[in-house]
């Protein structure tokens, strides 16, 4: 094992990341040190980067990780998330925050909003504890940390963003309930949005409407499970005919609003039937108040909750879905292309110039 680390760190927003090399963590009580294989560029590691939403620094950004066990900790048995023993080589990804257990919110099944959360990817670099995040050789485990072996038949690419991405839209269809024989509009197809439609066929939906700005995305949602899709124009017009022919006029059963857009969620509002659902997991970056009218809720009857990150069991959920369905959808095909460690300025760039659903990040 080698006596330093690599990282690429966030310092200052709007400049690029500096590579610096660090110690290895000499490891406490039920930490793990990971052995990096690939790091997927999620869309908040790229506002991050631009500048569109802050996070503490210097940090090493990426929290879509996939990697290797590298070390156990002293005294004592390493477990997976299942309570079975973890090995040196084993493959595993891991809940892309650590939890206490213990806490107000962690007693009230809302362990991502633990009060001593520890979030991969986002904490700032300290003494003992610099490799936080996946733009590195090494990842330090904490305490808390739930992880999960990888099922072997799954490629890096289809499995690196479900820690973040594939369990976020499986918490997001949880709290919405089951969606079997209904119409379901997803707006956004993007990384989540493909995942959400191709989780919703696999739920048996009778119809997924997909709606988008971008034409080659809604092509791409057809090999995810759309039956229809939109392209999005300012009034609106095409998706509301689609919305109310589909529904016999009274509206879709489930919205699950994947963009962050407040246009679009407004829009949202306005297509869901009398007892409708809407599930929001977009926005999770500073938008601009939207336009709600209360009397509209309570007369229609709509139930409207947010989903933010997810829990264990969500994720242990979204590798059982990506280890049953890999091969009906073509996961693998949105990390389009992958770059070096010192190269991450670079798959940066690509990101945010190419419009690629994800781009990847592997040390070796």
């Amino acid at each position: 094992m080698t006596a330093s680390a690599r990282a690429m760190v966030f310092e200052h927003q709007g400049q690029p990341l500096q590579l610096q090399h660090f110690e290895l963590p000499k490891l406490g009580p039920g930490e793990i040190l990971v052995k990096v294989r690939m790091t997927t560029l999620c869309g908040s590691d790229l506002h991050t980067f631009q500048g569109h939403r802050d996070t503490p620094r210097p940090t090493v950004l990426g929290h879509e990780i996939l990697g290797t066990i590298a070390e156990l900790p002293p005294a004592g048995q390493a477990t997976d998330a299942a309570g079975r023993p973890l090995s040196i080589g084993d493959r595993i990804t891991w809940s892309v925050a650590a939890h206490c257990g213990e806490c107000f919110f962690c007693q009230r099944d809302l362990p991502q909003k633990c009060e001593r959360l520890f979030k991969y990817g986002h904490e700032q670099i300290r003494t003992g504890h610099a490799l936080s995040g996946g733009l590195a050789d090494h990842c330090h485990l904490v305490a808390g940390t739930s992880i999960f072996r990888v099922p072997a038949d799954l490629d890096d690419r289809v499995a690196c963003p479900a820690n973040c991405a594939t369990a976020t839209v499986v918490a997001a269809l949880r709290a919405a309930g089951n969606c079997e024989g209904e119409v379901v509009l997803i707006q956004g197809a993007g990384m989540l949005g493909l995942t959400t439609a191709a989780l919703a066929r696999s739920q048996q939906a009778r119809e997924v409407i997909v709606c988008d700005v971008d034409d080659q995305r809604l092509r791409r949602a057809e090999q995810f499970g759309a039956t229809q899709t939109v392209r999005v124009e300012p009034d609106n017009q095409a998706l509301q005919a689609i919305v109310m022919e589909t529904t016999c006029q009274r509206g879709v059963d489930l919205v699950l609003e994947l963009s962050g857009s407040p246009d679009a969620t407004e829009t949202g509002l306005q297509l869901l039937r009398t007892g409708g659902r809407y599930i929001w997991v977009g926005a999770v970056f500073p938008t601009r108040p939207i336009s709600l009218s209360p009397e509209t809720v309570v007369r229609s009857m709509l139930k409207i909750q947010g989903v933010h990150n997810y829990t264990p069991v969500d994720l242990s959920d979204a590798l059982t879905f990506l280890e049953t369905h890999h091969q009906e959808f073509p996961f693998a095909e949105l990390v389009s292309k992958s770059f070096g460690l010192e190269e991450a300025n670079t798959a940066f760039q690509q990101a945010a110039d190419s419009g690629s659903l994800r781009v990847s990040v592997c040390p070796e």
